[in-house]
């Protein structure tokens, strides 16, 4: 009986024995699932750096979507004043005289933006410049003459005798010479009347800014304007020029502002038949004669191409004219 209850005892340990292996052995096989739990860690830290990376991409794109944006609302600004007209490049010194319809041209020489505008008759009706830049002839290509070109377009009606080659912005004030800058213009008016005077002032100035030239015709057919209108900024002041396209002193005798005959000191003075000794006039004796000389030697000015003394002078702006 005693040996029964050993041989019992003997199995339960044994049994327990090997239930303690399995169970060891149970543990053993579930330790390999630590590296899972790893690789788990290392997943969730690539998402929430890729999560990152989106949100950067998300940023940039959006970054780009905004500057594109402004840049376009730029570009659609700068085109408004463009609509309904065809932006073409036209040579500065072009001297065909003819204009294309609805168009805008850059007339400013170099770098200047002037821009021109025709209508539908190809008569040019207005030319605008946010800043009016003098010629330089320090370093710009400009001729002995004053100009940067040595003619002037010939737009129909320029081949009449009292009309010039007129620029709506002068050489001096930074205009090339095609079509698009030239308008038949009376030559008292061009030389020493208003549009002379407004040249002059704006050089005086070192330049202009808001410039606005309006241009009118009488009529759809012809290439010469009936009147100007300038609008510009000089020192911060607004300044409005209105005339017609007609010869200033005979206006002015219409209008009773001027004597109907002139004095006979003036008229002999400036006789374009009276040749007189220049040596009279040139005090210095260098073969020149300056403004002071002819004023001081009776004459007035300004003195024309037509006269005997304008061979002697120094014409800078070559408009034919002198003392202007």
């Amino acid at each position: 009986m005693k040996k029964k209850i050993n041989y019992l005892i003997l199995l339960l340990a044994l049994t327990f024995t090997v239930g303690c292996t399995d169970v060891e052995d149970t543990s053993s096989a579930e330790e390999p699932a630590k590296p899972q739990e790893e690789t788990k860690v290392n997943t969730d830290e690539e998402q929430a750096e890729e999560t990152d990376s989106e949100e950067e991409k998300a940023n940039a794109n959006s970054e780009d979507e905004a500057s594109t944006t402004a840049v376009a609302e730029e570009s659609a600004t700068d085109d408004e004043q463009f609509q309904g007209y065809k932006l073409i490049e036209v040579d500065g010194g072009d001297l065909s005289g003819h204009r294309e319809s609805k168009v805008v041209v850059d007339i400013g020489f170099g770098d200047r933006e002037y821009w021109a505008f025709t209508n539908e008759h190809g008569q040019l009706v207005r030319v605008i410049a946010d800043e009016i830049i003098l010629q330089d002839d320090n370093s710009e290509p400009v001729l002995s003459s004053g100009r940067y070109y040595s003619d002037e377009a010939k737009v129909p009606g320029v081949e009449s005798d009292v009309l010039d080659e007129g620029h709506v912005i002068a050489d001096s004030l930074g205009g090339v010479s095609n079509a698009y800058n030239i308008t038949p213009q009376d030559s008292t008016l061009n030389r020493h009347g208003d549009v002379a005077y407004m040249e002059r002032a704006i050089r005086d100035a070192g330049g202009a800014t808001n410039f606005e030239a309006i241009i009118t015709y009488p009529d759809t057919e012809t290439q010469i304007p009936s009147s100007y209108q300038y609008t510009y900024t000089l020192m911060g002041n607004e300044i409005v020029d209105t005339y017609d396209n007609a010869n200033p002193d005979e206006v002015n005798e219409s209008l009773g502002l001027t004597d109907s005959k002139p004095s006979s000191e003036s008229s002999d003075s400036n006789s374009s038949n009276t040749e007189g000794d220049v040596s009279s006039v040139d005090t210095n004796g260098n073969g020149q004669v300056t403004i002071k000389e002819a004023k001081e030697a009776g004459f007035s000015m300004p003195i024309t191409s037509d006269h005997w003394l304008y061979p002697y002078m120094d014409d800078r702006d070559n408009d034919g004219m002198v003392g202007e």
